[in-house]
């Protein structure tokens, strides 16, 4: 019998989760902090309901985390069954509880496979990312321990945000997901990109970002029929190229419920569920490790919200301050800057500085290292800093004194020549002559840095563009110093047109010689990606990047 189109396919994938709407809902822990409803928190391009949930007499500088329910689900029903609420209550910290609405998908699945709702900057992707910025300016959360973690859908949209936004998530945990940015064709079948390929395409959600990159635990029942296992490795294999670490597991642990735990270094982590199906793990109990209620795709096998959350470092319990920080130094200044460093105090969850007696970071900054930036030339200042935990802001450090250096002489010559190269649908090309004394150039986009640190060529590829788009950039110079002269005159860049994409079924693409088909199987000319079964039946759509060269785009165009 034909094995259904993709399309097809997911539409009786999500069917298979109808009925969580009226999931049972265990009863709320006798307390008066509940799930709110937050009626405004920014432009919320992706149409999206913002829940909070902050525990009774919680302090600011809180960690917070993101949960995203599956199809047909909802925020509520999410947040009661899943365990999360008890650790919240349990080591103090707060929750965002997105919920999608029906007007905006049938099924009330987040839009993990749509182009314009998995973008930086837009969608559902920036109404999330708006949430987050509502709890740090008006939850008290500090914005350094920011988490994310979702189920199926909930889970595909996890992954964007950490691909989308590594600068804003510190980890997350992806539910019986799929990897960022592979289309509807992952859910039913294992795809042949290989890890840097998968990597390329978390690279591309953020061009330029140079790290760090968010931790992230992956969960997938090894009898899920809605969401194959071959997700699970294939995100394993995503993250483990973003992040650098070794494609092979580094360790193996056996853990309750059937769950087999392989870790890739200390950043990537695939928990492996023997015999579970679709759904959120739970476990219901009163111990510590065990959490939320068994019901509809909230499956009894292992609390995922106790591992996950132990696993982003939630589970602090300090009762008393940190001591003082030990070894403040400065390590550099400039005619504007100070720099300074400091060794780690045993139990701090992060430090603030402090410029004169006044605090300068405006929440705890989680590394051993600062730099105090916007300060006069041939000035000195005083510096102290003081760790930070759950249980407040510890004794000062002593101090020390820096004097800024003074005003620089003037930046080298603006740049001459710059000149278009080349353009493609998502990059400019440039180029401009070289100037005397520069050590290095920064290349702006419509006034703005692309560039994070100096390039040393005397040419540039600005990548992540819009198809068929004008671009205007300048050029500056930067001397041995670092001080960066006046910028270039402007040079206009339009990226060209999106390449040509075509949807029909398998058959219809090897008739219009745009894939062929082997033993019965349909692959992409070029790429040789596998579409499927050589049948009118399944339906893809066909990306053209180069002549007689195609590549899987389902939702993509």
């Amino acid at each position: 019998m034909p094995r259904p189109s993709a399309p097809r396919l997911l539409r009786a994938a999500l069917a298979v989760l109808t009925g969580l709407a009226g999931v049972a809902v265990a009863a709320a822990p006798a307390q008066a902090a509940t799930l709110t409803q937050v009626s405004s928190f920014g432009s919320n391009p992706g149409n999206l309901t913002m829940y909070s949930y902050r525990p009774d007499s919680l302090p600011a500088g809180r960690p917070v985390v993101v949960l995203l329910h599956g199809c047909t689900q909802n925020g509520t029903g999410y947040f009661t069954n899943s365990g999360w609420r008890k650790y919240a209550d349990l080591w103090g910290f707060s929750l965002i509880v997105a919920e999608q609405k029906s007007a905006n998908n049938s099924l009330s699945c987040f839009n993990w496979f749509q182009a314009a709702d998995i973008a930086r900057g837009q969608g559902e992707a920036l109404s999330v990312r708006q949430m987050v910025s509502h709890a740090v300016a008006n939850l008290g959360a500090d914005a350094h321990r920011v988490y994310v973690s979702g189920l199926s859908a909930g889970g595909a949209m996890s992954a964007v945000m950490l691909a989308t936004y590594p600068d804003v998530f510190k980890a997350g945990s992806v539910v019986a997901g799929l990897p960022y940015n592979c289309g509807t064709v992952c859910q039913g079948a294992a795809q042949s990109k290989t890890p840097q390929q998968w990597g390329d395409l978390v690279r591309n959600a953020y061009p330029g970002y140079g790290g760090p990159w968010p931790k992230v635990a992956i969960w997938h029942g090894q009898s899920d029929t809605t969401v194959v296992p071959a997700n699970g490795t294939e995100l394993v294999a995503q993250w483990t190229d973003v992040r650098g670490a070794t494609q092979t597991p580094t360790g193996t642990t056996g853990l309750p419920g059937g769950t087999t735990l392989e870790t890739y270094g200390s950043d990537v982590r695939l928990y492996k569920v023997a015999g579970m199906g679709h759904g959120t793990p739970v476990d219901p109990g009163s111990g510590v490790d065990q959490c939320g209620t068994a019901t509809s795709y909230f499956l009894d096998t292992i609390c995922s919200a106790y591992r996950d959350a132990v696993y982003f470092g939630l589970d602090d319990t300090a009762t008393t301050p940190p001591g003082a920080p030990t070894g403040l130094a400065v390590t550099g200044v400039t005619n504007v800057s100070v720099s300074l460093s400091w060794a780690a105090v045993s139990g701090a969850t992060g430090y603030n500085v402090y410029r004169g007696g006044t605090r300068v970071t405006a929440s705890p900054v989680t590394g051993t290292s600062y730099t105090d930036g916007g300060l006069s030339a041939s000035t000195t200042y005083s510096y102290t800093v003081r760790a930070v935990n759950a249980a407040g802001e510890g004794a000062a450090s002593g101090a020390v004194s820096a004097t800024t250096s003074a005003t620089p002489p003037p930046g080298p010559a603006a740049p001459t020549g710059l000149t278009v190269t080349a353009v493609t649908e998502s990059s400019v090309s440039l180029s401009w002559s070289v100037v005397s004394g520069a050590t290095g150039y920064h290349v702006y986009r419509g006034g703005v840095k692309v560039t994070a640190s100096p390039v040393t060529a005397t040419s540039y590829t600005n990548t992540g563009l819009a198809a068929s788009t004008t671009y205007s950039y300048t050029v500056s110079a930067v001397n041995s110093s670092g001080v960066e002269g006046a910028q270039s005159g402007s040079v206009p860049a339009t990226t060209a047109a999106t390449a040509a994409c075509f949807t029909a079924s398998n058959y219809a693409q090897v008739a219009a010689g745009r894939a062929y088909q082997s033993l019965g199987y349909t692959y992409a000319n070029g790429s040789n990606q596998n579409m499927g079964l050589y049948n009118t039946f399944y339906t893809h759509t066909l990306k053209q990047t180069a002549p007689n060269y195609y590549v899987i785009a389902d939702g993509q165009c």
